[in-house]
């Protein structure tokens, strides 16, 4: 699969932009587990505009973890242009558009999903950023607002019409935000329209190998994106890599996946600061599988989301190795 001129391989996994997620060390780490490219962060048109330093941060790209894009979000036509040169200068692979956020502080705003209400406008800033960059431009989506308004099919034509040179869809409607199954379905009918020659990207429910494996041979996309099942685990893109090529999966242990969150707790400490980089990591250790099925975990669950410190969280950590791991002490 080729974005313009960029070589993702055959049957690539692609990282979700997810806010306060994938910053560059996850990033980092989910492409030395398998991720064919990432994305940062979603960037706020206006906070770009502005200089707001939270934001302009998030443009920052390692040179390990390319392939990798930017995406940017907001509702005016201008701003998105001006945003996206802006972006441009920093030098991602690639520009993605955010036409699917389902969150209420973003599409409740008209950006995000919300222009899944206004389709002339989308269309709009897609055709003026297009122009306005040399970067290639890509967008992702959802299947429309709502059941009753699902445009994806007609959408994707016109998103490649405005210059786009890949469209990712995630299965679901701005209405459901993250319930129900994602409609793998509806993506296939986008994939089979004749008139498209993009790129189209799967997302939604992508959670194992399996399921991986089953976009690309049941529903014929060219590439697929993770999401929240890459949260606190991604090494989910090491063992899906290795379904998709063929091969056994050769799990990772215990005290690997350990090694991995301490990596990125240490990592988002030193490029923020203790106190906000624990909260930074909090999620990370909220979704991660590592923990679940522990007995009798709750209390120490709690305690782990609790920790202020760095050297209070080690400690924590140590003692679930020890006790409930059974992979000895951590450093």
């Amino acid at each position: 699969m080729k974005i313009a001129n960029i070589d993702l391989g055959a049957r690539p996994l692609m990282l979700a932009p997810m806010e306060d997620v994938t910053d560059p060390s996850f990033r980092l780490i989910c492409k030395e587990m398998g991720a064919d490219m990432v994305t940062t962060e979603f960037v706020s048109a206006d906070a770009l505009i502005r200089n707001i330093a939270s934001t302009t941060r998030k443009l920052e790209i390692n040179p390990a973890e390319r392939p990798a894009a930017i995406q940017i979000y907001g509702r005016d036509v201008d701003s998105m242009v001006e945003a996206a040169r802006i972006v441009e200068q920093a030098h991602p692979d690639v520009l993605d558009l955010n036409f699917g956020c389902p969150v209420k502080k973003v599409a409740g705003k008209g950006g995000g999903a919300g222009l899944l209400r206004d389709i002339p406008r989308m269309l709009e800033i897609t055709s003026a950023i297009v122009k306005a960059v040399k970067l290639p431009v890509t967008a992702k989506t959802r299947l429309g607002w709502d059941h009753d308004s699902r445009v994806i099919v007609t959408l994707a034509e016109q998103l490649q019409d405005c210059g786009i040179q890949a469209l990712a869809i995630h299965g679901r409607t701005r209405s459901q935000m993250y319930t129900g199954c994602a409609d793998w379905e509806m993506i296939a009918r986008v994939k089979e329209n004749p008139r498209l020659t993009i790129p189209i990207i799967g997302n939604g429910d992508i959670t194992t190998p399996e399921a991986a494996l089953e976009a690309f041979t049941r529903y014929g996309v060219d590439g697929v994106m993770v999401g929240r099942a890459a949260i606190g685990a991604p090494w989910v893109f090491r063992d899906m890599r290795a379904t998709l090529d063929g091969k056994e999966i050769t799990p990772l242990s215990n005290a690997e996946k350990l090694a991995i969150v301490m990596r990125q707790i240490h990592e988002s400490v030193g490029r923020i600061d203790e106190y906000r980089g624990i909260l930074h990591i909090r999620r990370h250790l909220a979704a991660s599988p590592l923990f679940k099925g522990i007995p009798d975990f709750r209390a120490t669950r709690i305690a782990m989301l609790r920790a202020s410190s760095l050297s209070e969280l080690e400690d924590i950590l140590s003692d679930v190795a020890t006790r409930c791991l059974d992979i000895g002490g951590i450093s």
